[in-house]
């Protein structure tokens, strides 16, 4: 692995556990020798992630749209910034430039671009590896819902078993190196 994109909020969010775990997670990648892919924005958790990799000396490559730039206050001091036409680019450019995704706390986007990396696994389009930090318990009600998905006939065991949960990235880290692509039947039936 060489890079992981992390999705996350450009807003803080309420507790100062959440940029305090951001800042953690960047320093993490780098002091890994993983380069960080991410939003390109200055601000929030995208701020904190990407300052804290950038002052341990990380490889940071932000991608965001035109119309993001002002919005979400590009972040001028990377590794390297794309700016890039629109999300679907932002998207596709991210992907294209990882080997993982982690998801930190964050909004509607957050969650958008962790669900389409997470079908694009489903369908066989990436077999790259999947995660979310879960700090302070906040994804915690998601993963019920991903395992009620499951139990309710719409998610079978090898599409659940592509996204991972834990509150510990250096487990996360840990699983995504030792993570081995499987084929995947999304249609198949437990």
């Amino acid at each position: 692995m060489r890079r992981i994109c992390v999705f996350c909020g450009s807003s803080a969010g309420t507790s100062p556990d959440y940029s305090e775990e951001a800042a953690k997670l960047g320093t993490l990648l780098a002091e890994r020798g993983l380069g960080l892919v991410y939003g390109g924005a200055s601000v929030g958790l995208m701020g904190a992630v990407a300052d804290a990799a950038l002052a341990a000396g990380g490889e940071v490559i932000g991608v965001i749209p035109k119309h993001l730039m002002r919005v979400e206050i590009a972040h001028h001091d990377l590794t390297e910034l794309r700016v890039v036409e629109d999300m679907h680019e932002r998207k596709a450019t991210m992907a294209e430039l990882s080997d993982g995704f982690l998801a930190l706390p964050g909004g509607a986007g957050t969650l958008e671009e962790l669900f389409e990396v997470w079908t694009w696994a489903q369908l066989g389009l990436h077999a790259k590896p999947v995660g979310l930090v879960d700090i302070s318990g906040y994804f915690a009600k998601l993963g019920e819902f991903i395992d009620h998905m499951s139990a309710e006939g719409f998610l079978n065991r090898a599409s659940r078993e592509l996204i991972t949960i834990d509150a510990d990235p250096v487990a996360l880290l840990d699983r995504f190196a030792r993570h081995e692509a499987v084929p995947m039947d999304k249609w198949a039936q437990d």
